[in-house]
């Protein structure tokens, strides 16, 4: 099944040229997305329960990557999570892997990178 067909994918960055980076990166492969500038905005929309996938910085103005996380696992939605982050370190790898990432890339990072996490975190989850 293309990508595209899968369900919406939603990418939390503050910094707005990887937001629109990463949002043209994944037009051009065919899959739908809605970007958001920080975690609350994406927690406020509602829409995590809808989708395949969420990408997130790991540093964010107030709420973190982590804090994300956990909020969207306390709220009961359970797409998969993708933390992407410019401050790389073995103990933040652990910290994710800990809290359940699905993925975890280090910036910069390849756009082939991010798609084949993607398609890696979200076969079989298919939009109904």
């Amino acid at each position: 099944m293309p990508m595209g067909e899968r369900g919406k994918v939603l990418v939390v960055d503050d910094d707005v040229g990887m937001r629109e980076a990463i949002e043209t990166l994944l037009g051009a492969a065919g899959i739908d997305c809605a970007v958001y500038c920080s975690a609350e905005a994406l927690l406020d929309a509602g829409t995590a329960d809808a989708s395949v996938c969420v990408i997130s910085d790991l540093k964010l103005p107030a709420m973190s990557g982590f804090d994300l996380l956990g909020q969207l696992r306390a709220r009961g939605a359970q797409p998969p999570v993708i933390l992407i982050t410019a401050h790389d370190s073995p103990s933040v790898r652990l910290e994710a892997q800990r809290l359940g990432a699905a993925a975890y890339l280090a910036k910069p990072f390849a756009g082939s990178a991010l798609l084949a996490a993607i398609d890696s975190v979200t076969m079989g989850r298919g939009a109904a």
